[in-house]
């Protein structure tokens, strides 16, 4: 019998985006099977870690130990305050330096031109620049210059990026969203203002589009903050318990799919 190619659109979120791991975790123990990701911000990383055919223990172990100090390489600020070479260097070492059509799976990675406005959807060429362009927060990391065009996270022209996951041919799409608005958050610094702006920009585009994916997984992260990269063990855990509750339902789009 024929099966339905499976997709995962995973959101942005910033520290939030671990609970992406849990999804795929509790995905693959349930034998779910992933045959594409389409990725925004740290929904591209996870999704890149994952499709450079990293095990699923050492990643968990990996995310947990995981420091802000890894990555964020300061600079004085022109058009961003990290220099985001820091991070593309580690991005590097963990995807082994591979192109993104040389990891296991297809995976399509989300990056906004700061240009022209357009979606910029890596599918092929070193997963480090994707990744780097696909996390670049506007304000907060330095635009990655790619081929004359100027690129920032992925999440200000689609935060779950549903409509990649379909183009790159899946036939079931399950979407992760976990970067809610906090309501009431504390707001103390730049990056918070930020991350809440573009989360409440996004918030009714993701609304609408919430109907396109056959499944919606909203692992309830939004206690913890998108910046402070503390609690990720809990945050990892959210989004497994959160996909288990939707095992049922995965399984019955499936079947419905075969008809």
């Amino acid at each position: 019998m024929e099966h339905p190619r499976i997709g995962l659109a995973l959101g942005s979120g910033g520290a939030r985006g671990f609970a992406h791991l849990g999804v795929i975790i509790a995905l693959k123990d349930a034998g779910i099977p992933i045959h594409l990701i389409a990725g925004s911000s740290m929904g591209a990383l996870v999704a890149s870690f994952y499709g450079a055919g990293i095990d699923l223990n050492r990643l968990y172990k990996f995310s947990t130990a995981f420091k802000r100090k890894y990555f964020l390489d300061f600079t004085v600020p022109k058009m961003g305050f990290i220099s985001g070479k820091k991070v593309k260097d580690f991005i590097k070492v963990f995807t082994h330096g591979k192109n993104i059509e040389d990891l296991s799976i297809p995976i399509g990675i989300v990056a906004t031109d700061l240009l022209t406005g357009e979606k910029v959807v890596f599918k092929d060429g070193p997963v480090a620049e994707a990744v780097r362009a696909s996390i670049s927060i506007p304000g907060i990391f330095v635009p990655e210059k790619y081929k004359g065009r100027l690129l920032v996270d992925g999440g200000v022209a689609d935060r779950v990026p549903i409509s990649v996951a379909k183009e790159m041919g899946a036939d079931i799409v399950i979407a992760v969203d976990v970067s809610m608005v906090k309501r009431n958050a504390e707001i103390t610094s730049i990056y918070d203002v930020i991350m809440q702006s573009i989360d409440i920009m996004q918030m009714e585009i993701v609304n609408s589009r919430e109907n396109t994916a056959d499944v919606m997984i909203r692992p309830p992260v939004d206690v913890y903050s998108s910046r402070a990269f503390t609690n990720i063990e809990e945050i990892i855990n959210l989004g497994q318990e959160e996909t288990k509750k939707y095992l049922k339902q995965i399984e019955t789009v499936i079947e419905e799919w075969k008809g």
